[in-house]
């Protein structure tokens, strides 16, 4: 694999940092992680912890390139539900450790996506937004049957309730497994939190990816614009992302 990738979290205007993320490259394919730990719940930092942990512990003990990406997400993404799940057992269940999760598994010139929550994946090609994950959110619920607009969607009252996410009820999410997407040379594979998405516009991260700017240049000049423009009100800020340059 040629590739070039990078990942990067801010602080925002939080007192401490519950995101994380990672891209775990080995020689025949890579996996690009972005996690948020949900603030609100006790623990949130140690939920995003054990979810990439886990994640990228399997990814390492997997022979590569993967026979079954499909299967390996659902189950590892199953896996790391259950952890943070026994994480947070003797909290009451309001106040279990939860995260919000989005990975991408790149091999053979094909990436393949699995969500849960609002951690979002984008497919970038050419300065334009070939495709990305819709949110487990009421407010994406809304905006896809047409109930408000995409500029309502950013201001609305209930734009930070998910649905569903990672620990919590021991029942396993749902989550959203894409099927197999074909890159082509400088197509860009991103995944990122809510606090990063919340304060660019779709059509800025295409463009803002583009060459010549290298994946990392380009996400600090992203993240430091998503924290800019969310103000006061910003959150952890987190992207990770790879450029697929060719076989």
């Amino acid at each position: 694999m040629r590739i070039e990738f990078a990942d990067i979290s801010l602080l925002g205007r939080r007192d401490d940092n519950q995101d994380r993320a990672a891209v775990v490259v080995a020689e025949h394919a890579a996996l690009v992680i972005a996690v948020d730990g949900m603030g609100g719940h006790a623990h949130g930092a140690r939920a995003a912890e054990m979810t990439l942990q886990v994640l990228v512990e399997a990814f390492s003990a997997t022979p590569q390139p993967l026979f079954d990406p499909l299967g390996f997400l659902h189950l590892t993404l199953g896996r790391a539900h259950e952890q943070v799940v026994q994480l947070g057992a003797s909290f009451p269940l309001e106040h279990r450790p939860r995260a919000t999760c989005a990975v991408c598994l790149v091999q053979q010139g094909s990436a393949w996506f699995a969500h849960i929550g609002d951690s979002r994946i984008y497919h970038l090609r050419r300065g334009a937004v070939l495709g990305r994950t819709r949110d487990h959110s009421h407010v994406e619920f809304l905006l896809r049957e047409g109930m408000i607009t995409a500029e309502q969607a950013h201001g609305h009252p209930m734009r930070n309730f998910v649905e569903c996410c990672v620990g919590g009820d021991p029942v396993l999410p749902e989550m959203s497994i894409g099927p197999r997407r074909v890159l082509e040379p400088q197509d860009v594979v991103l995944c990122c939190t809510d606090g990063f998405w919340s304060g660019v516009a779709d059509a800025d991260i295409a463009r803002g990816v583009l060459p010549p700017a290298s994946v990392r240049e380009a996400l600090e000049k992203l993240a430091d614009k998503a924290v800019a423009t969310n103000g006061q009100a910003s959150d952890n800020t987190t992207i990770a992302a790879l450029r697929w340059l060719g076989p």
